[in-house]
């Protein structure tokens, strides 16, 4: 039997994730925050302060993206960056007054989409559904992983 990706799990997956994002990102708007800047806010309101490489591997971003994307949040006033007082080449990154009040209108915003997701779900379709959820990351983590063996493997060779 010929896979039609039209008809894959995943396919419909990929599609849920961009109206989750497309309404995301259309609410959040409103409040100055723009596409991928929420991860950076969330990791900052938990632990605020931190030097940028350490948070752009939180949020699962290149060092160098991730600058482009504070300077664009400094110049909008959500951040700012302060010299590390250990380390005068170390930079960390710190929400404004202004940063801090974009945040929770996003939390807000993030909230108010995950009930409108789950508004005919029960209890036990969460939970059945957030154990399904985990056992794709599983697999799909360890898939990565040996991908990245064989890839590893293959430079080795050349």
């Amino acid at each position: 039997m010929e896979f039609d990706y039209s008809q894959a799990l995943t396919h419909l997956l990929s599609h849920v994730y961009r109206l989750y994002r497309l309404n995301v990102d259309l609410l959040i708007q409103e409040y100055g925050v723009y596409p991928g800047q929420p991860p950076v806010l969330m990791r900052l309101t938990e632990q605020d302060g931190q030097i940028q490489k350490e948070l752009a591997y939180k949020v699962n971003l290149q060092p160098a993206t991730l600058n482009v994307m504070i300077g664009r949040m400094e110049k909008s006033g959500l951040l700012e960056r302060r010299p590390d007082a250990g380390n005068y080449r170390v930079s960390r990154v710190y929400l404004t007054d202004k940063g801090r009040t974009a945040t929770t209108a996003v939390k807000s915003v993030l909230r108010d989409i995950e009930d409108r997701c789950f508004a005919r779900f029960n209890a036990d379709e969460k939970r059945v559904l957030r154990g399904l959820l985990l056992q794709m990351h599983d697999e799909l983590e360890q898939l990565k992983h040996e991908n990245s063996n064989l890839t590893n493997k293959r430079q080795d060779v050349e």
